[in-house]
């Protein structure tokens, strides 16, 4: 039997809400985090690790490290006893984001003025909310300075949030197949997705009971999105035009192809495991995330901040393609920046990150240990 691996931390809980950049307030927050290694006597090395959209605080299985058995994390290929992310060297912390429905307060928790779930009545979050809500749990395990900040996709937009948020408290920062800034191709797809969701009658403008949720636009969403994680290269080597078991063409409307049955069966996965209204939260923050507004480029706060940058691409990633990771070395560099930067030939898409893949585990292990003596 797999147990809880979390770990919960409560703050805002004393009369003293988390501030939104939204101009509202949040109070109580729980976060859901768990921890790999150890923390050394100068708490010095500590690494965090921030999850894409739909992840989780469960990085990697702690039977690796002589803990229980939780079963396989998203992150197994990286974080580990001698793996890119060696947990005995360093000690891991991943924390569920807030606004998730894995842990952490979000749309799905408990309104405490109402005792229901907030639905809609949850504040828009921001990722510079996710980061501040981090940064509480940071500060009371008593960690002054992060050694690393590590994360891909909607984690890589929280590594950079931390670096302009808390410079100070960031040695060494890994942004993963991210981007500065949404562009109008990703803002649509995400309003593709919600508006699916909105579409359902199920979803009865947020106030679905937990035994009833709008299952098929969540569904229809996460098939959206899906679609987006992958590459025409890897689809094509995976389904190409291969029917679902069958012979011939059904000329009915059914899953003919293995790819229609495959991303139906992803978005019924997803259905059983995520929260709908979580998702229109959390997609809404990485559309509103900007680094590089005309009006105030924020990334511009990073002006000779001593972190040392190493950013990663994917040739095949066409959600955050690499020509966005050069823009974001470039404005580094600008800043006076300790920058180094690596596009990896990858064919598999965007979630070329979360698969096993010994380039990025070698250029990961050894940016790290490099930084100990930098």
């Amino acid at each position: 039997m797999t147990t809880d691996p979390w770990q919960y931390f409560t703050f805002a809980d004393n009369g003293e809400p988390l501030q939104l950049d939204s101009g509202r307030s949040l109070g109580p927050v729980t976060l859901a985090y768990e921890t790999h290694g150890s923390l050394n006597a100068d708490r010095s090395n500590a690494i965090l690790i921030l999850h894409a959209f739909s992840g989780n605080s469960h990085v990697a299985n702690h039977a690796h490290t002589g803990g229980r058995d939780d079963g396989p994390g998203w992150w197994e290929a990286m974080v580990g006893p001698g793996l890119g992310i060696d947990t005995d060297k360093y000690f891991v912390i991943c924390s569920n984001i807030l606004g998730s429905c894995c842990g952490s307060t979000g749309p799905g928790s408990p309104n405490p003025e109402t005792g229901k779930p907030y639905g809609l009545d949850f504040p828009m979050v921001t990722i510079g909310d996710m980061v501040r809500a981090q940064k509480s749990l940071i500060d009371h395990l008593g960690i002054s300075r992060l050694y690393a900040v590590i994360g891909g996709s909607v984690g890589g937009m929280q590594v950079l949030q931390w670096c302009v948020s808390y410079p100070e408290m960031v040695r060494t920062a890994i942004p993963l197949a991210t981007t500065m800034r949404h562009s109008a191709l990703c803002i649509a797809f995400n309003e593709v997705a919600r508006q699916a969701i909105m579409a359902d009658p199920k979803w009865r403008k947020g106030k679905y009971p937990d035994d009833d949720p709008p299952e098929l636009g969540l569904a229809v969403a996460r098939m959206v999105g899906h679609i987006t994680y992958l590459s025409d290269k890897a689809m094509h080597r995976k389904f190409g035009r291969k029917l679902q078991e069958r012979e011939d063409l059904s000329f009915r409307f059914e899953s003919d192809f293995q790819v229609e049955s495959y991303l139906n069966y992803q978005g019924t996965k997803f259905v059983r495991r995520f929260d709908a209204n979580s998702l229109l939260y959390i997609t809404k923050a990485s559309d509103y995330f900007d680094l590089n507004n005309e009006k105030e480029a924020t990334i511009n706060r990073l002006e000779k901040a001593p972190i040392k940058f190493l950013v990663v691409s994917f040739t095949s990633d066409w959600l955050y393609p690499t020509y966005q990771s050069r823009e974001l070395v470039q404005a580094l560099k600008r800043n006076g920046c300790n920058v180094s930067f690596c596009e990896i030939h990858a064919d598999c898409g965007h979630d070329a990150f979360l698969l096993p893949n010994k380039r990025l585990t070698t250029l990961i292990r050894g940016f790290l240990d490099g930084a100990k003596t930098a």
